[in-house]
């Protein structure tokens, strides 16, 4: 299953966006938040063991 963000908790810092290795998150300026490719993101957990405060999983 794909990332998925927890847009409430997200800061938009884009530390999963620098590690993510298959370019799948972006920062969305509007929401101030990540949004993930489901379609790009390989599921490897990167962003998930970067993100300072956890707003962001894989299941």
């Amino acid at each position: 299953m794909p990332a998925k963000v927890n847009k409430e908790e997200c800061t938009g810092c884009g530390t999963c966006v620098e590690e993510c290795p298959v370019e799948a998150i972006i920062i969305d300026e509007d929401e101030g938040c990540a949004v993930v490719d489901e379609e790009e993101c390989v599921e490897c957990k990167a962003c998930e063991e970067v993100c300072p405060i956890q707003a962001i999983e894989v299941r």
